[in-house]
């Protein structure tokens, strides 16, 4: 009786206990800005995020500091402009509100909903991208444009021109599948 209760406790967690949590720490975040004339990007491979197909739940931030943009004074200009001594990442955490299947290997389009912090501001947002199912994990792309001044964030200059308020946003993560615990 005793092994019976065992081996129907193993199938009950072995089956029960599969996780859909899915996780990185190397996704990739660029911004697109723009100024008259001129056009620049930066980039960080250290987005850091959380997908639980079971909850919905969806976090990711990134380290603000670790943007790069090739050109060591704008990127301090950068990190000031952003304050990132005090407000040093941007986050948000919400839920995914369609559905996504994950038996098939089709890219989904999903929308996500919550709240996005940066520079001490959170503000309610959807962002919509896609999922799409691979061998090793799950493949996370999305688009959208940050507002400057949503954030309290005051553009900086470059010569006589500001920097547009309109900053393209991308990010891009293969998230692996998080381990049983």
């Amino acid at each position: 009786m005793k092994y019976l209760l065992l081996i129907a406790s193993f199938f009950f967690f072995s089956v029960e206990g599969h996780s859909q949590a899915f996780y990185t720490e190397t996704g990739t975040a660029i911004f697109h800005s723009e100024v008259p004339m001129h056009t620049f990007s930066g980039k960080s491979e250290y987005l850091t995020g959380k997908i639980d197909l079971n909850t919905k739940i969806v976090d990711f931030y990134l380290d603000l500091t670790t943007l790069e943009t090739g050109i060591s004074k704008r990127d301090r200009d950068m990190r000031e402009t952003l304050e990132t001594e005090k407000f040093p990442f941007a986050e948000f955490y919400g839920e995914m509100i369609t559905p996504f299947d994950p038996d098939t290997s089709v890219a989904q389009e999903i929308t996500v909903q919550g709240t996005f912090k940066i520079h001490g501001v959170e503000k309610d947002t959807t962002y919509t991208g896609t999922l799409e199912m691979q061998p090793d994990g799950l493949m996370l792309t999305a688009n959208w444009v940050l507002r400057l001044e949503d954030y309290n964030i005051v553009p900086p200059s470059l010569l006589f021109f500001k920097v547009d308020q309109e900053q393209k946003i991308e990010i891009k993560a293969l998230l692996k599948p998080m381990e049983d615990h």
